[in-house]
Parts: C-alpha cells; structure tokens; sequence
C-alpha cells in the first residue's frame, strides 16, 4: 500500500512539472515576499489594501519567455505589470494622467528599478493605455479589487473591461499633486 501510495505521489509531482518551468497563471497564493535590495535600494512587499499612487510609468517587453517574480512566464502582450512591492498577483487600475485613459492591470512581476518610476507595464499594457511611444508617461496606481469575469480575461492574457475615461477636472487636480510631489 506505501509503495502505491508513494508512485502515486511521485506521478502527482511529475504531471505539475510537465507545464514547463513556469507557474501556471492563478491568483493562488497570493506571495507578498521577504524584504529584497537591489542596486542600494531596499524593498518591503506588503499587502497595502489601500495603495494609492501617483509617479511615472514605463513598459518592457523584450523579456517575452523570461520567468516573472511571480513565476509565471512573462508575455509582452499580456496586459500584465511589475511593482516594487505589491503583492504578487495585484490588480490594479492605471490611470494615464495625459490621457485620462484608464485600464486594469494584474501585477505579477518585482519592478521598476528606475528613480522615479512606480510601476512597469507589458508592452500589451502600454499600449491598450496608448503611452507605448513615449515609453514612460505620468500615471495614477492605484489597487482594485475586479470582478471574477475581469480577473479571468487578464489571467488568460486578455484586457478587461474598458473603463471610462477620467473626467478633466479630476486630471487637473492628479497633475497638480504629482508636480507638487505625489502622494
């Protein structure tokens, strides 16, 4: 009986490698991390429910097949982003603060390193967001909760659903705070 038990367990364990070395896409578990230093600079994951933000985004993309932090393969025209220390997956709305576009990223990767830049977008997230061109651009993050339906399509590597775009007003005042030094 132990040695049926033990194949058994052994044949479990080899049909979760045969997807390759990469994670599968879940929302499970969720990994928040230990404290991590990378050029002088040291990070704290941590859940941070409320993260609101305003700084500067850039995109990459030349990394395709590469392993995420999250252990996921990274795909450049997914709609997927690297954060310094948000939990790893997130989701997030990004909020072009040029354009007044807004989308819904899931977060699976450690990043930006760059001074000044508070998250990283795929090459599939710069553009639905329309900066691809400029490669960075002035943005508000902030973290969400999506509906199921939303966190399914971004998992399989498609957009959520559009949101409406940020009312004028409201983008005169986001500017305004991150030339006066953000948040």
């Amino acid at each position: 009986m132990m040695k049926l038990a033990g194949g058994a367990l052994a044949i479990l364990a080899l049909s979760a490698c045969a997807g390759g070395k990469y994670r599968p896409v879940t929302d499970t578990p969720v990994r928040i991390g230990p404290a991590y230093t990378i050029r002088g600079t040291t990070y704290v994951p941590a859940a941070a429910p409320a993260y609101d933000a305003l700084g500067y985004a850039s995109w990459y993309g030349s990394e395709s097949g590469n392993r995420t932090a999250n252990g996921e393969q990274f795909r450049p025209g997914w709609i997927t982003a690297a954060h310094t220390t948000l939990p790893l997956p997130t989701y997030v709305e990004v909020t072009a603060l040029d354009s007044g576009r807004r989308i819904i990223v899931r977060v699976n990767d450690r990043g930006p390193f760059a001074r000044g830049r508070i998250i990283d977008l795929s090459r599939g997230a710069a553009e639905q967001l329309g900066m691809k061109a400029q490669g960075h651009a002035p943005v508000r993050v902030r973290r969400v909760e999506p509906s199921e339906k939303d966190r399914e399509r971004l998992r399989k590597g498609k957009p959520a659903a559009s949101l409406s775009r940020v009312p004028d007003s409201e983008l005169l005042y986001l500017r305004a705070q991150l030339a006066a030094g953000g948040r």
